[in-house]
């Protein structure tokens, strides 16, 4: 089945501007923004082809700065701007950021009884040498000096601290040694009882606040949970994190547990015999800006798909700019930018080493959450069998709830921690950036192998190429495929796929004294 999605590229503007003008409670499909949309009619030839979008390498759609909300947006645009970068990089590494800023203390609820976390997961793949490391490094600089200011100014205490549990620990030590030298019951109860005191009395570890880390084992995640208030980020420009995962130290074995977790909030019990790690309400967001062969490495590892690992990630491939940049072009972010963007964080972290209890709760005002639901439902309607969204279903399935989460961070950054309700306008924006990285989920899959449709679809291409072909029979495809192609209906996912991409287009063709037979005509672009 080939959707309306797929032949328009620009569907995520058009469902902006549906989500903008519509009344509430009466969605107006996408197809019907499309009069034109239907297929041509039987037996129309086209002699104008466009350029060929193969399996793998479909263009994916601008993500805009302004997309987030006022200091946030302007940083994002002065990121990409200073750094001639596409706005996807500094749009979700921004969207990690304000995540790390205040998940565990908020959830959002969709609908009654319905909570979603606040913790996100975005990835953005691009090549080497697009500037990532600089992207990411002017997006974390106040994550980076919060966390030095708060260090500094607990230096004096964390040396108090740590000078008297290691005195008292000395203590302890000279008095187990007296009692095992003890002369009788009396003498080794008593010393027992001065142990006792003294464990009681020793102070607490303190530590200096973390908000991230780049580089970490998932029993080192666990720790880090556990020490900093249940909640962590994991933000880096290298592929180091997707092969820890994969179990780049534990023997090629993956370790996805705490991390499945920290993204779903589930409780975290850990008792081994060397190390117990008790946790309630676990955060842990991430940001990733890898490279794209590093996806191809993940592709490897099978329970990355099969656990939903992947699904839970907001994916972005956006467009290089390598080869177009400016290098006499140098234009610096706008102090004022940077010192608005720095408030707003250091305001998102207010309080933020106080102890965490229950998470405050943000409800969706009646037109956010009619939007939230028309969207949602337009996203169900077509991830079923034969939908235009069939092949990354675990993916859209999880869109709805991801798209809450991102609603009610940027209501967050607009408002501040005082807002208590999610309004119509930042679950526009969210559903627009929800528009669109469907195209981007399908680049992404697409590079990690796991899309079946792209992989059947890249076969017909090879088979066609390999033979030389200019028009072709499904009977055709599927003989000279019959090791693949078992079945007639995959086949046909794989061809709707290269029609949508403008590979192939069928057409039928008139047999004398028999019905027509659909045929796939080529693009010529194909071989030149």
């Amino acid at each position: 089945m080939t959707g309306v999605f797929d032949r328009y590229p620009h569907h995520a503007a058009e469902l902006d501007r549906q989500i903008q003008n519509r009344p509430t409670g009466s969605w107006q499909p996408v197809e019907e923004a499309f009069p034109d949309a239907g297929p041509a009619p039987a037996g129309e030839v086209v002699e104008e082809w466009p350029e060929p979008v193969l399996p793998g390498t479909q263009t994916t759609p601008e993500i805009p700065a302004d997309i987030l909300p006022t200091w946030s947006g302007d940083m994002a645009r002065a990121v990409s701007e200073s750094t001639q970068t596409p706005p996807a990089l500094a749009v979700l590494a921004c969207l990690a950021v304000l995540a790390t800023c205040v998940q565990r203390r908020y959830e959002v609820e969709p609908v009654p009884g319905y909570f979603e976390p606040t913790p996100l997961w975005c990835a953005v793949a691009s090549a080497a040498g697009t500037r990532k490391s600089s992207v990411l490094h002017a997006i974390q600089v106040p994550i980076v000096g919060w966390e030095k200011l708060n260090a500094d100014r607990m230096r004096r205490d964390i040396a108090r601290v740590n000078a008297a549990r290691a005195v008292s620990k000395q203590k302890i030590a000279r008095l187990l040694q007296d009692a095992a030298k003890a002369k009788d019951a009396t003498e080794r109860e008593a010393i027992r009882a001065e142990i006792e005191q003294e464990e009681l009395t020793q102070p607490d570890e303190i530590r200096a606040p973390r908000l991230f880390t780049s580089d970490a084992t998932p029993e080192r995640v666990q720790g880090l949970l556990a020490e900093h208030g249940e909640r962590m980020a994991v933000l880096s420009d290298e592929a180091g994190s997707f092969q820890i995962m994969g179990g780049l130290y534990s023997g090629g074995q993956a370790h996805l547990d705490v991390y499945l977790q920290g993204h779903a909030g589930s409780s975290m019990r850990v008792d081994r015999a060397s190390r117990a790690v008790h946790i309630d309400r676990p955060a842990l967001s991430m940001g990733l800006l890898v490279q794209p062969g590093t996806l191809a490495d993940v592709a490897g590892s099978k329970r990355f798909r099969d656990s939903g690992l992947l699904a839970r990630f907001l994916w972005a491939i956006p467009e290089s700019t390598v080869g177009r940049r400016d290098v006499r072009r140098h234009i610096p972010i706008p102090e004022h930018v940077q010192e608005a963007y720095k408030r707003g964080i250091f305001g998102l972290l207010e309080g933020w080493g106080e102890p965490v209890g229950k998470p405050k709760v943000l409800s969706l005002t009646e037109p956010a959450r009619e939007l939230w639901f028309d969207f949602a439902q337009q996203i169900e309607n077509e991830q079923g069998e034969g939908g235009v969204y069939e092949s990354i279903a675990d993916w859209t399935s999880k869109l709805p709830g991801q798209l809450a989460r991102v609603a009610a961070i940027l209501e967050l950054a607009e408002m501040g921690l005082a807002a208590d309700e999610v309004s119509e306008l930042s679950m526009r924006r969210s559903l627009q950036l929800g528009g669109l990285l469907i195209e981007h989920a399908r680049a992404a899959f697409g590079l990690l192998g796991t899309d079946a449709v792209d992989s059947d679809a890249a076969a017909v291409v090879r088979w066609v190429i390999g033979n030389g072909l200019q028009e072709f029979t499904r009977r055709d495809a599927q003989k000279g495929q019959e090791g693949r192609f078992r079945s007639v209906d995959r086949l046909q996912k794989a061809l709707d796929r290269l029609e949508a991409g403008d590979v192939v287009r069928s057409t039928k063709r008139r047999n004398k004294g028999a019905p027509p037979s659909l045929v796939y005509r080529v693009n010529p672009r194909l071989s030149t």
